[in-house]
């Protein structure tokens, strides 16, 4: 493994700072929120941003290094946006636990080379629906904090439309939360305790482990980092003419996130839409793009290393700005899946039923109702509508 700063040119590095701010803009505030409703402490949340980043960052830099291809890593957005409905359910321990379980559970996939035919069993449909009913309430959120903030929100989504309009290689998010939060500086000062938070010292965290946290939090959470991360990352590297280690980038996912996971993280694995990036013939010549993955991760790094200072600045920005950049990061993820959610007219049934009970937000015997949306969607799906893969 050795890096060759020759590689190095303005197109894989344009891309790899567009794939870095990706991760670095908005997830960090869906962290907060998840942390927030699960009442972790200020050093927990620390940890949290801390791993993820760190080690996302250092798979970012490694893996692409060692296969030559632009493998970039990061945490999963729509797996912290699952956790963010379910933190509140589980104790910090008990959701340690899960991450861990999460991690072992990709491991396995990968090391099997079971990856294709896990995907396959639960139809995509199905796992998009789900995603989406889940993220239904901060799209309705998002809406409801425009109207309270109408300058900043509205400056935002005309700056996302236009550069989603312009296809620049700037992401649409990452332009919108940048022009809204200069709007925010503009028009509202930030009180920011900078003295809230010292350095943290990473360090083991104890987990716990039952089996209705590995029901409703790891399986899910696998699941959707292996849809909406892996077989998006896989894809897009396919797409643009490499041939990936599927089943040794699954399973070092799975060990990643183990790792992350006893620093307070729930992951550090291949990045669907950050792959893509810099996998893209805009990336530059197709043998260098790799080097693109390793800007992006040496970006995330840096703020995980920093994340003790950056937690106070995040948690000092108001309610209803924090609603527009969860809405603003979920929007192309909330479009995608309703997008292929409901592309088979002959799967209505199952879909709107796994929509229904992923957008109620119930629990029955402290199973949370993406994981009830999965499992009877998918029953519908096979059994009744008989959907073949």
């Amino acid at each position: 493994m050795k890096c060759n700063l020759a590689d190095l040119n303005h197109k894989n590095v344009a891309a790899g700072i567009a794939s870095g701010l990706l991760a670095v803009t908005g997830p960090p505030v869906i962290i907060l929120e998840a942390a927030s409703k699960g009442n972790f402490t200020l050093t927990q949340t620390i940890l949290w941003m801390f791993s993820v980043y760190v080690f996302g960052g250092i798979y970012s830099i490694w893996i692409p290094l060692y296969y030559r291809m632009p493998i970039v890593g990061a945490h999963s957005i729509t797996g912290v946006a699952f956790l963010a409905t379910v933190t509140a359910q589980f104790s910090y321990q008990q959701l340690i636990g899960t991450y861990i379980i999460s991690g072992v559970l990709m491991l396995v996939v990968g090391y099997l080379g079971v990856f294709s035919k896990l995907i396959d069993y639960v139809p995509k449909q199905i796992i998009s629906v789900m995603l989406a009913g889940m993220i239904t309430k901060y799209m309705v959120s998002f809406v409801s904090s425009i109207h309270q903030l109408p300058i900043v929100g509205g400056i935002a989504i005309v700056v996302y439309l236009i550069f989603n309009k312009r296809k620049k290689f700037v992401p649409p998010m990452v332009a919108a939360i940048l022009a809204g939060f200069i709007m925010l500086l503009l028009t509202q000062p930030l009180s920011v305790d900078i003295l809230s938070a010292g350095f943290v010292v990473p360090r083991v965290q104890i987990p716990e482990f039952d089996y209705l946290s590995f029901l409703s939090v790891s399986l899910p959470l696998a699941l959707l980092i292996l849809s909406n991360d892996a077989a998006v990352g896989i894809g897009a590297l396919e797409q643009n003419n490499y041939r990936p280690p599927v089943n040794r980038i699954v399973t070092l996912s799975g060990a990643f996130s183990i790792i992350t996971s006893f620093f307070g993280g729930q992951s550090a694995n291949v990045a669907g839409m950050m792959t893509a990036i810099c996998s893209d013939e805009e990336a530059g010549p197709h043998e260098s793009r790799y080097m693109g993955a390793v800007v992006s991760g040496i970006i995330i790094i840096i703020f995980g290393l920093f994340s003790w200072r950056l937690v106070p600045w995040i948690q000092a920005l108001p309610a209803g700005f924090v609603s527009i950049v969860v809405g603003i990061a979920l929007l192309g993820v909330f479009g995608n899946s309703l997008a292929v959610g409901f592309s088979k007219p002959s799967m209505k049934l199952s879909t709107a039923f796994t929509f229904i009970i992923a957008v109620s937000n119930f629990s029955i015997v402290n199973i949370s109702s993406p994981v009830w949306a999965l499992v009877v969607g998918t029953i519908i799906a096979r059994y009744v509508e008989e959907t073949q893969s």
